[in-house]
């Protein structure tokens, strides 16, 4: 068995996780799966910034675990969920990090949504 690489954040790719103040809301089918004012923001790179939301404040009753995963060598291992409301466009919309990193232990157990499997991920004032 090959030992997964682990990379430390740095100058070469920067990722920065911030507590933010926003209300953030992701929606589906007119339905709300996710709103939050507890969200972190995770910047990494030159990357779109995303949006880690409690599990608490996520309607867990709408997902379904998936058995996809992913490795990322700066963040972890990543599991998924889909919401099954959403359709085939909605598979595998959601991850998280179970176990991060610790140099992004900030979004431990977090649930993150690709914008282009949801309606919309808001973050209001």
């Amino acid at each position: 068995m090959t030992e997964k690489p682990v990379k430390i954040p740095g100058p070469d790719h920067p990722i920065d996780i911030e507590h933010n103040p926003h209300r953030v809301v992701v929606m589906l089918g007119g339905v709300v799966i996710a709103d939050t004012r507890d969200a972190v923001t995770l910047y990494e790179s030159n990357r779109p910034p995303v949006h880690y939301i409690p599990r608490q404040d996520v309607r867990m009753d709408l997902l379904e675990r998936t058995t996809h995963t992913t490795y990322c060598a700066y963040k972890g291992d990543a599991s998924y969920y889909s919401i099954p409301m959403g359709g085939e466009r909605s598979v595998n919309a959601i991850w998280s990090y179970e176990t991060p990193h610790e140099a992004v232990a900030p979004i431990k157990g977090r649930l993150a949504f690709y914008p282009d499997r949801v309606d919309s991920i808001t973050v209001e004032s």
